[in-house]
């Protein structure tokens, strides 16, 4: 197997800032050349400015298809690298030509730059046979989504946003050792180029405060106590780095913008005390991002050792401000996230300048850097690429590439140099925006900011209804359902293209998408699933479907974000004012129905998760936006019911991913969060069964909101965290509502056996009450194929109908 991530694939790509054709050859002394005059000019020398890190799946999600291509084994290894290398180069290509003096490496990955640390660290779980040596694609691949044999490492949420990381499992016997020379390779690699880069890691303390104690480890283990043992790899690859040229290296220490305790403060010290002499002759940039850093820890960040700089992220941060204008240390670097790193809204110039002026008195004109605040790998990638968007919207948007460009612009003004006609430009797409009458809608205001103060819940408590549902339902003991949808084939997405582009008629495409819900309902009842879905064959993304039917919505063709491996997103635009202009899916879940004589659940997707999984408009506070899709939705499931659809569920799985970072902020966001998935099922009777769904978080802290939510059945992930959620229901917390956590994993290719979720649905019963759980997978099916996902329901239902037996003969 060819080592994981070689440097001899160095290639550029003819782009638009290379506007004649010329052979890859030509193309590099090409750049090479605008590189030399880049970085000789006055005018860009003296532009201070940086990027915390970028998008890699490539402006058309030419990654993701070279990945799946590769896992599919209809492409090599060496093609997987080629286009990989081809995406590193233009990206580089790209941030020097827009004059970025600080131009991150490193920050590309094939599946996640966490699961990229624990390759370097050499950290792999035991199960998955490595042997030493460099780390090649199967075991990473293997790590990330598991194989035929062993399933995959955890997965939850990078902070507060809607990317994936693979979790590190870590032990007192975990042996580490270099073992994926990435880093130093990229650098090289961009070096070759002409591109002088700043190295990105994940830094070693946040390493392992995101990490969690190996299966078998007591879950008191002080993963901290793994420092001394890591240490001396960074070192390694420091070493190599400064041999190799690097004069900047950063380190995102992202963990300090949460509450740390006092231990875990002292443990930032101790590293980059330890690794200060390894720093001689490097430049060391801190990266935080995503919310204020806590005045502690700032004071803990500004005085390590060996630190040339820090990065703040002052969009989210506003009084992170404070801290710099009062105790910022004298002869260290600023590098000032003003551009937004995790929305797509074009920056208010005029006002960053007017921070940015009022810092460069504090820290020095030489030492203020302009930068992003975090990131861009959350935003889409290059807005050139959206041919069809509403010019006037269009305006107010900038994706990565352009936010690129105006990190270079801010520089640049500060160095004297200000583009008037750029700024004049950026200033009437401003106000464009602020007058626009298509923002507001006066009636939907009023409505939303009527529901302020109230509280919203059905009127009799869930063990009546479960009662008045079971009656009308009657299902067995541990009920078996799915989640939502299934299979999307290379057919039916065929067949919604199609008919987007006008190419099918109307009548064609409900006759076809009427053809696959027939499948999957037969499918269903084959395998003998107790509450059906009708498969989800109509949608193209559980938000995406939802926004593109209500007001107030703006949609990208090529807006995509990684959400996890392979996995893209196209986030809607909330702009303005949200309304349901009319019904969204009863059409098709009562057409569903009517096929079956068992229960079909209705499937939406809920007000806090449609917030979380858009860009979400800037100009007013996220709760009112979320109000107002709550009400949206409600007239949904209101008619949903007139329909005679008696289950209905309306997906939360971004409720806990929305959860800020500070625990002073918990409160009040769970009090509107909660409260918007009330609003929506206030009104439907007691008989009317109400589901929802949660995808992979660390649900355990918030348990209390979510019994809150007051939901009649709740769905969660539960198989890749080693059914971490029990332990809540070990220590104590009565739940008396529905409850399925997953059974198995649906994220991985690996199909479980009957035993094996037999044995996990026992490990639930020891906590949960017989009558209350039900079998259900982890998520929803959609990016799994029908190989896989039929033998894994069979065996989910086999497992369930021999406890069912079991139960019955132990009465």
């Amino acid at each position: 197997m060819p080592c994981l991530f070689p440097c001899s694939h160095i290639c550029v790509h003819h782009s638009s800032l290379l506007p004649i054709s010329l052979g890859r050859t030509n193309q590099n002394s090409l750049f090479r050349d605008l590189i030399c005059f880049v970085s000789s000019s006055p005018s860009y020398r003296s532009m201070a400015s940086h990027i915390v890190g970028y998008p890699r799946m490539g402006p058309k999600r030419e990654l993701k298809f070279a990945l799946e291509s590769f896992w599919d084994g209809k492409s090599s290894a060496e093609d997987l690298q080629t286009v990989a290398a081809d995406l590193r180069s233009s990206i580089w290509k790209q941030m020097a030509a827009a004059g970025i003096k600080y131009i991150p490496s490193n920050t590309f990955s094939y599946y996640d730059q966490v699961l990229d640390t624990t390759t370097m660290l050499g950290a792999v779980p035991p199960r998955y046979n490595w042997n030493g040596g460099e780390i090649g694609f199967d075991t990473y691949f293997s790590m990330a989504r598991g194989n035929a044999s062993v399933p995959a490492m955890e997965m939850t949420k990078w902070f507060d946003t809607n990317y994936h990381y693979i979790v590190p499992e870590l032990g007192p016997e975990v042996t580490f050792s270099y073992a994926s020379h990435k880093a130093v390779n990229e650098y090289k690699e961009a070096k070759a180029l002409g591109v002088d880069t700043v190295p990105v890691f994940v830094g070693p303390v946040s390493y392992l405060l995101l990490s969690k104690p190996a299966k078998g480890v007591e879950k008191t283990f002080d993963l901290l106590s793994l420092l001394d043992k890591i240490l001396p790899i960074y070192k390694e690859v420091i070493a190599e780095l400064k041999a190799a040229g690097a004069t900047w290296i950063q380190f995102d220490e992202a963990t300090l913008v949460k509450d740390l305790e006092a231990h875990q403060l002292q443990a930032f010290t101790k590293a980059y005390t330890d690794l200060e002499s390894a720093f001689s002759g490097l430049n060391v940039i801190i990266a935080t991002y995503f919310a204020d850093i806590p005045a502690d820890a700032f004071k803990t960040l500004t005085t390590l050792p060996g630190v040339a700089g820090y990065t703040f992220d002052l969009v989210r941060g506003e009084k992170t401000l404070d801290l710099i204008k009062t105790s910022f240390p004298s002869g260290k670097y600023l590098f000032a996230g003003v551009v937004d790193g995790r929305n797509i809204w074009a920056n208010n110039l005029a006002g960053s300048l007017s921070v940015l002026e009022s810092l460069e008195a504090i820290v020095g004109k030489d030492k203020l850097v302009v930068s992003t605040s975090s990131s861009l790998q959350h935003t889409a990638v290059d807005l050139v690429n959206e041919t069809k968007l509403d010019d006037e919207i269009k305006s107010w948007l900038a994706f990565a590439a352009q936010k690129v460009v105006e990190v270079s612009a801010l520089a640049k003004a500060l160095a004297g140099q200000k583009d008037e006609a750029f700024f004049a430009a950026n200033a009437a797409a401003q106000a464009s925006r602020k007058s626009s009458p298509r923002v507001t809608n006066e009636a939907v205001q009023k409505a939303a900011a009527a529901l302020r103060g109230s509280d919203h819940r059905r009127a009799t408590n869930v063990s009546a209804r479960l009662e008045a549902q079971q009656k009308k339902l009657n299902l067995p003991i541990l009920p078996t359902t799915t989640i939502g949808s299934f299979p999307q084939t290379i057919e039916l997405r065929r067949v919604r293209r199609e008919y987007k582009a006008k190419k099918i008629s109307e009548e064609e495409y409900v006759k076809a998408i009427k053809e696959e819900i027939y499948k999957v309902v037969k499918l269903q009842e084959d395998l003998d699933i107790d509450v059906l879905v009708h498969g989800e064959p109509e949608r193209n993304d559980m938000v995406e479907y939802f926004g593109e039917q209500l007001s107030g919505f703006a949609f990208t063709a090529n807006g995509w974000v990684q959400s996890y491996g392979s996995r893209c997103v196209k986030p809607p635009i909330i702009y303005g004012d949200v309304s349901r202009p009319k019904a969204m899916t009863v059409f098709w879940s009562t057409m569903a129905q009517e096929m079956t004589k068992r229960p079909m659940k209705g499937m939406l997707t809920g007000p806090v998760t449609i917030l979380n999984w858009s860009f979400v408009r800037n100009d007013q506070p996220r709760f009112e936006t979320c109000y107002q899709i709550a009400l949206a939705i409600k007239d949904e499931v209101e008619d949903l019911e007139k329909a005679g659809i008696t289950v209905i569920q309306i997906d939360e799985a971004a409720l806990r991913e929305g959860l800020p970072l500070r625990k002073a902020e918990h409160a009040f966001y769970l009090d509107w969060a909660v409260h918007s998935f009330r609003i929506t099922n206030v009104g439907v009777q007691d008989t009317t069964q109400i589901h929802t769904h949660m995808c992979y978080s660390n649900f355990n802290d918030i348990i209390h909101s979510i019994i809150n939510m007051d939901a009649d059945v709740i769905t969660i992930e539960n198989s890749r965290s080693d059914e971490k959620l029990l332990s809540v229901f070990r220590e104590g917390v009565k739940y008396g509502a529905g409850i399925g956590p997953g059974v198995y994993d649906i994220h991985s290719p690996r199909i479980p056996s009957t035993e094996e979720i037999h044995d996990r649905i026992n490990k639930m019963l020891a906590v949960l009450e017989t009558n209350i759980l039900w079998v259900n997978p982890d998520c929803g099916l959609k990016t799994r194929k029908y190989g896989e996902v039929k033998p894994a329901l069979e065996n989910m239902v086999a497992a369930a109908k021999k406890l069912r037996a079991a139960l019955a003969s132990a009465k």
